[in-house]
């Protein structure tokens, strides 16, 4: 039987003895197998308990539980919660610890699972995604945007009736856009919903919907194309970036690699992450990339420093596990490989050390491209480095170009003698 972490008696009892006492050996085993720290098992097992007493006051059985008495619990027993027996009240920790009770509840068909999106509108929500994905080869994160925008607009309009965008007026999509800006007034969200208005409406042009007339009120605010400098890193700043992983730091070997992978390569956060061990041919020399925004599979080379700072991590830092990701968590849930905001986090927290204000982890990619435009490189250069689907998004770039720039730049009036 499955050890169940110390507990105070007046917990070990709600535990034990309360409405999830039979699901508690699965979810304590599933805490060994994630192999978390002792003293997180012990706050999960402690929130848990807290949670099953607060089920058994409200005589809610475990056939009932869905996220919303989650949300119950979280939102109105805990803040005024007085039970006894040193329960756990900390909100963060006990969602942490009992989304995972849901999970073990529905793999058991003790509660049912959430079900599908139906109706009229989610049909066409997924007629629409299965467009952006297979016509338009759009990633599943810019998909789900647009997504959202779209539902909003839709469940403003046929709210469960039929969608028929022949219906649309041209008012509906003023007020639709006028009541999104009032929620979020920002320039970059005005983008973003007349973009997405826009492609939505021509796909259903596609059906053989008239949307002319939709698409001739849909305005964008003022936005300049390449109007911004590219802000890459200054060598010394590249320096101060790779020194600043040092000893003292938990994975010192791990960043350096991550950002080396973006400073040689130009990999997006995203990429890193999703990189494999498959994926590395050591004898050849090159990495292939797969998932990759485009949707499409790219061949790079390995730069030797690139793979000694890979092989440093692999030998002596990489934990133990069965996971093919070359960057996993050294914390648990172990055997998982780390995400996109970790390494966000990891060329955040690089570029604070290196007392670097304007750091990101685009400005590695911008770097790159202005290393080979310094360097005497062109513009196609830059677009097959970094995978840009048009040589119109690497155009920025030129800016770049001093040597170029110099030659084409006019004598300054009054110069002249």
């Amino acid at each position: 039987m499955t050890k169940i972490p110390a507990l105070h008696q007046t917990l070990r009892g709600w535990l034990l003895e309360g409405p999830l006492s039979a699901q508690v050996p699965a979810y304590v085993a599933r805490l060994r197998r994630g192999r978390y720290a002792t003293h997180t098992c012990d706050r999960y097992v402690n929130a848990v308990a807290h949670f099953a007493h607060w089920m058994s006051m409200c005589h809610l059985p475990a056939r009932m539980l869905n996220e919303g008495c989650i949300d119950q619990f979280l939102r109105y027993h805990l803040p005024r919660c007085d039970c006894l027996g040193g329960a756990l009240r900390t909100p963060s920790d006990a969602h942490a610890a009992l989304v995972p009770m849901l999970e073990i509840l529905r793999a058991e068909g003790i509660i049912a699972r959430p079900p599908a999106p139906a109706g009229p509108i989610a049909d066409e929500l997924r007629s629409y995604d299965a467009h952006m994905r297979d016509a338009r080869g759009l990633a599943s994160k810019t998909r789900s945007g647009r997504l959202r925008i779209v539902e909003r607009l839709l469940v403003a309009k046929s709210a469960g009736r039929p969608v028929v965008v022949g219906e649309l007026q041209t008012d509906d999509i003023r007020h639709f856009v006028a009541d999104q800006l009032d929620a979020l007034g920002t320039t970059s969200n005005a983008i973003t919903i007349a973009s997405t208005l826009r492609a939505y409406l021509r796909y259903r042009a596609t059906r053989g919907d008239a949307v002319q007339p939709l698409l001739a009120v849909i305005a964008s605010p003022a936005h300049w194309s390449m109007a911004s400098l590219p802000r890459g890193l200054k060598p010394e700043e590249v320096d101060r970036l790779l020194s600043s992983f040092t000893a003292a730091l938990p994975s010192p070997r791990r960043g350096y690699a991550v950002v080396r992978l973006a400073l040689d390569l130009g990999l997006r956060g995203i990429e890193i992450s999703r990189l494999q061990l498959a994926d590395i041919d050591w004898r050849q020399g090159t990495v292939t990339l797969k998932r990759t925004k485009s949707r499409r599979q790219d061949l790079l080379p390995l730069p030797t420093s690139t793979g000694r700072a890979l092989e440093a991590y692999l030998r002596y830092e990489r934990p133990k596990t069965s996971d093919g990701a070359v960057f996993v968590r050294r914390m648990a849930p172990h055997d998982e490989p780390i995400g996109v905001d970790a390494i966000r986090r990891i060329v955040r927290d690089a570029f604070r050390r290196a007392g670097i204000p304007h750091g990101r982890g685009h400005a590695l990619r911008h770097t790159v491209a202005c290393r080979i435009i310094n360097q005497g490189g062109s513009i196609k250069e830059v677009a097959d480095v970094l995978r840009h689907r048009s040589l119109n998004t690497s155009m920025i770039y030129a800016k770049v170009d001093h040597g170029a720039l110099s030659d084409v730049a006019l004598p300054w009036p009054g110069s002249l003698a």
